[in-house]
This record gives structure tokens, sequence and C-alpha cells, in this order.
């Protein structure tokens, strides 16, 4: 028999503006702890720079386009994840500690993925 286990719960996000630029929701817990979630931004907004000091980050495209931006010791590197094509969904891995941002330049929202490793406890 299938049946509800409980609500997902959903944050909404803002840029630096106070503009809501999206939203999480998360996907798959246990206990406390987040294994994965959904990040959503809105078209045309900007989610900005963050780094996870105790875990890393792996992306997957679900729906539109998004521009990831990651800051490391040797500058700036921009991957465009594009989950608009047949068989186009790519995975990312953001290592512990590298300053991340999300950007949606396109018109429609785009739906990223995230698995935390090790899983968010808050």
């Amino acid at each position: 028999m299938l049946h509800t286990t409980g609500f997902a719960k959903k944050v909404k996000t803002f840029d630096l503006t106070g503009k809501e630029n999206g939203y999480l929701v998360e996907l798959k817990t246990s206990g406390r702890r987040t294994k994965s979630y959904l990040t959503v931004a809105y078209p045309k907004c900007f989610k900005g720079y963050h780094a996870h000091k105790v875990r890393e980050s792996n992306y997957v495209c679900i729906r539109g386009q998004v521009r990831v931006i990651m800051i490391s010791s040797v500058g700036r590197h921009d991957v465009i994840l594009d989950a608009s094509g047949e068989n186009s969904y790519q995975k990312l891995h953001i290592p512990i500690n590298t300053p991340t941002a999300i950007s949606n330049e396109w018109d429609e929202e785009a739906w990223l993925t995230n698995f935390p490793n090790p899983s968010y406890d808050p």
C-alpha cells in the first residue's frame, strides 16, 4: 500500500535586496539529516555565493538551465547545466570550501537537485 510519510520542508530564498529568488525543498531525509534537496532558481535570478566547510555538493539539473559559478585558487570557473535536451542530464561535483553561486539567466525556472555528502545536519 502506498501512503504519504509526512510533508517536505520548503524554504523560500532571497537575494541581498530581499527579492525572492527561488526556494529549497527537502527531498530525502533520514531523521534530522537532509540527504537530498531541490533548489529552484526563478528566471533571471542569482543565488549568491556560499561555501560549505564540511560537505561537498553533487548537483544534477533536472529542469531548465543554470550557470554554476565556482571560485577556486586558480580563479572563476563557470559550468552550465542544461536539462532541456534529450539525455543531457549532467552531474557536477562541488568540493568542500568552494565558494559557489547559481545564476538562472533564462526564461524558465531551473530545478537543481543536490546530494550533499555528508548529509546536511542542522
